[in-house]
């Protein structure tokens, strides 16, 4: 069983930036595909990228591509994601989450989930 924590949330002006972090308790982390979803007032959650756990391929949501990036360390079992030029539509609590199918696009797809972290962004 992995458990997944995320840091880094917080509140930021529109077209600021943050860097979410995620730090899985095991080693198994290493071999899983990773990613991070979220989930605004009043909406389902969403994915938001991935990274499978070679870290040769990312994915990322038409919202977010070329704002966002996300990253990993597998020596430190870390995920990362780092967001700039932010919007008040990317306020949510973010979720870092772990899977061990290849590609990671879907909330179905998640067998990991950590408890969130919240992120406001002010107009």
């Amino acid at each position: 069983q992995v458990q997944l924590v995320e840091s880094g949330g917080g509140l930021v002006q529109a077209g600021g930036s943050l860097k979410l972090s995620c730090a899985a308790s095991d080693e198994s982390f290493s071999s899983l595909t990773a990613g991070w979803f979220r989930r605004a007032p009043g909406k389902d959650r969403e994915f938001v990228a991935s990274i499978p756990w070679l870290g040769s391929r990312t994915h990322y949501a038409d919202s977010v591509k070329g704002r966002f990036t996300v990253s990993r360390d597998n020596s430190k079992k870390m995920l990362y994601l780092e967001m700039n030029n932010m919007q008040p539509d990317d306020t949510a609590v973010y979720y870092c989450a772990a899977a061990r199918r290849v590609l990671l696009l879907s909330v179905s797809s998640v067998d990991y989930w950590g408890r969130g972290t919240q992120v406001t962004v002010s107009a």
